[in-house]
């Protein structure tokens, strides 16, 4: 991954860092502003998922140099240079620590997931920091009580801890990171194995309500400087969590979101606010009022309603009725804007109308229970075409979801998943797929014993039911309970060999999937390894064709942290080949074969001697300067151990 978006800057409040270890402020003077930036640092309560357990620890310490300051402040004494020289340090650390939890409260969530190991290294350096300043603290001189010596000390030795410690990355989160951004190329067929990782994804990053969507698209347009790799990588997740939550926007990069393409050529032309819709961003073309008096362009508040919603999206408040009121003064408002300032709207299909999208819903309410009844059928030709129409039913919209599964459709679709025609088992497997995309329905899935069925296609069905079947056990996995279910019901012998196989590299891409999904669960690890991935992952790296380096990279990676599979996994030919990776590989591969090396030396240091002997140091030294966040941090711990040994 190119160089992150650079963090935005300290905001004017923000308390001024001493520039040098000169007297530049009086005792009185330092010792208050210290106190007013860790205040500052505490008002900071709601944090990102990501970074919520480094800001709880960061949190805790500097309530416990609260007492130090205070007494400070109280007792005012004469600072000696060495005691102001550590305070001024000590300024320094917390001025960065109220930096770092301003940026993990109100910054860009995708952007502290996606550059996690670049956060997470900013906390280790305030750790430095706080540690060096307390360290040598001349306590008796500043008539510091023992009381308060005792605690700060203690804070100062879990400081000291807490900087040496490995970082523990979300592996889960990283994968699922991976596979959504390298099948960007295939989004136009986006499947639903995909659609289940994003919104996985979304609940784990809180980017699933229109209100924390639009908090994340004003954070992301503060980040973006100009168009990279990294940022449109950033845009384009946004927009696909914007998607799966049926929110209409699209680019975020170089002005408002879902700006006409005729503003790129003012980029600085500013939009008045009241012309965007609070749900899209975007300059509204048919603006109506709610019952809560605010204005939404009709199509998006149209949606939200169609979703079974009955409350204002901006206010939150109860409607009192569902009328629609067409805003006409700020529709030629916006209409005098635009032609002042030469803007042309987009022109945008005619929307569905009320009628239509409830003869729809009516149409599919009325076929879906006799569908249902129709897979039931002792006749195989109508079993057939009804699992067909399931098949594409479930795949369009969650309420036909709801319907399938409320007319009996779980039961219905596991009772086929042994019929022997293979097109029906392909259209029931992947019908199970659909419907797993709702995290309900998983459990009622595996509990209606679908698991061991779908394992059996996995081994014996046509080739598409095999991947659709893979990428099921994938979406099943995301729920623990199913992880040891699917792997002590074997479910990974038969994934190994879909990965080994000569199928598609759709197919290959959702066994491995699965696989690291499954070996996610300390049991399964073991198992995967007795079926052999070891050598089925070395095969999928070999094939260059595949493009698939960095998943079976990240698999070795959790297998790696067990004893008995680090044991197949560390040999000198494996070491060989994450040397090369490291020397001439693209900078994820590198990344991911530092990571790997790193699991493995760190357990067994005669491998990363004889990583060494291939001239690594001046790649390590390399990828510490210039390489990505991730694999810099990671060349820097190969080069200490290297040291040591």
């Amino acid at each position: 991954m190119p160089p992150p978006p650079t963090l935005p800057p300290s905001s004017p409040d923000d308390p001024a860092e001493p520039s040098s270890m000169g007297r530049e402020m009086d005792d009185e003077d330092l010792v208050e502003e210290l106190l007013l930036t860790v205040n500052a640092a505490r008002a900071f309560a709601e944090f990102r998922r990501t970074q919520r357990k480094e800001c709880a620890n960061l949190l805790r310490w500097l309530q416990l140099v609260l007492p130090l300051l205070e007494e400070l402040r109280d007792a005012a004494p004469r600072l000696t240079d060495d005691a102001y020289r550590r305070l001024a340090l000590l300024g320094r650390a917390l001025a960065a620590a109220r930096r770092l939890l301003r940026t993990c409260h109100d910054g860009s969530k995708i952007y502290l997931a996606l550059e996690s190991e670049t956060v997470l290294a900013q906390f280790r350096d305030v750790y430095e920091k706080m540690h060096s300043a307390l360290d040598g603290m001349p306590y008796a001189e500043l008539a510091i009580s023992d009381e308060v010596k005792e605690q700060v000390e203690l804070m100062n030795a879990q400081l000291m801890r807490c900087k040496k410690r490995t970082d523990t990355q979300d592996m889960e989160l990283s994968m699922d990171l991976m596979v959504i951004l390298q099948n960007k190329e295939e989004e136009e067929q986006e499947r639903n194995a995909d659609r289940a990782i994003l919104e996985r994804l979304a609940r784990k990053l809180e980017l699933q309500t229109l209100a924390e969507l639009r908090a994340e698209t004003m954070a992301v347009k503060k980040l973006i400087n100009e168009r990279n790799e990294s940022t449109t990588q950033m845009v384009g997740l946004l927009n696909r969590f914007k998607e799966i939550a049926g929110v209409d926007e699209k680019d975020v990069l170089g002005g408002d979101v879902s700006m006409p393409k005729s503003l790129d050529k003012c980029p600085s032309l500013m939009i008045p606010n009241d012309f965007l819709c609070p749900i899209t961003l975007g300059i509204m073309t048919d603006p109506v009022i709610v019952a809560s008096g605010q204005t939404y362009e009709r199509r998006s508040i149209q949606k939200w309603l169609d979703g079974g919603e009955r409350t204002c999206p901006k206010s939150r408040q109860p409607l009192a009725h569902l009328s629609l009121a067409p805003n006409y003064a700020l529709k030629n408002l916006i209409l005098q804007w635009c032609e002042r300032n030469m803007v042309e709207l987009q022109k945008r299909e005619p929307a569905e109308t009320e009628s239509e999208r409830k003869g729809e819903a009516a149409d599919a309410a009325d076929s879906i229970p006799s569908l249902v009844e129709g897979m039931s059928s002792i006749h195989p030709d109508v079993q057939r075409k009804a699992v067909k129409k399931i098949r594409r039913l479930s795949k369009e919209c969650p309420e036909n979801r709801a319907l399938i599964v409320d007319s009996g459709g779980i039961p219905a679709l596991i009772g086929l998943l042994a019929c022997p025609d293979k097109k029906a088992q392909e259209n029931t497997v992947t019908s199970l797929l659909n419907l797993s995309i709702d995290d309900k329905n998983k459990a009622l899935i595996a509990r209606g014993g679908a698991i061991p069925l779908v394992i059996e296609i996995l081994r014996n069905g046509s080739p598409e039911a095999q991947e659709n079947s893979a990428a099921t056990l994938f979406s099943l996995s995301m729920l623990d309970e199913n992880k040891a279910a699917i792997g002590s019901l074997g479910g990974l012998a038969p994934l190994v060999e879909l990965l080994r196989s000569s199928g598609t590299a759709r197919g290959k891409k959702d066994a491995a999937t699965a696989i690291f999904n499954l070996v996610l669960s300390p049991q399964n690890k073991v198992r995967a390894t007795q079926a052999g991935v070891v050598a089925a992952l070395i095969g999928v790296m070999d094939d260059s064709a595949l493009g698939m380096v960095d998943e079976a990279l990240s698999i070795f990676l959790v297998l790696s942290s067990h004893a008995a599979c680090r044991a197949e996994i560390g040999t000198t030919a494996f070491v060989e080949r994450l040397v090369r990776l490291i020397k001439d590989g693209t900078p994820k591969n590198k990344e991911c074969a530092l990571s790997v090396l790193l699991e493995l030396g760190s357990n067994n240091r005669p491998l990363l001697v004889h990583g060494l002997r291939f001239g690594l140091h001046e790649d390590l030294s390399r990828i510490a300067k210039n390489g990505t966040s991730r694999a810099q941090r990671k060349a820097n711990l190969l080069i200490q151990l290297a040291r040591k040994l």
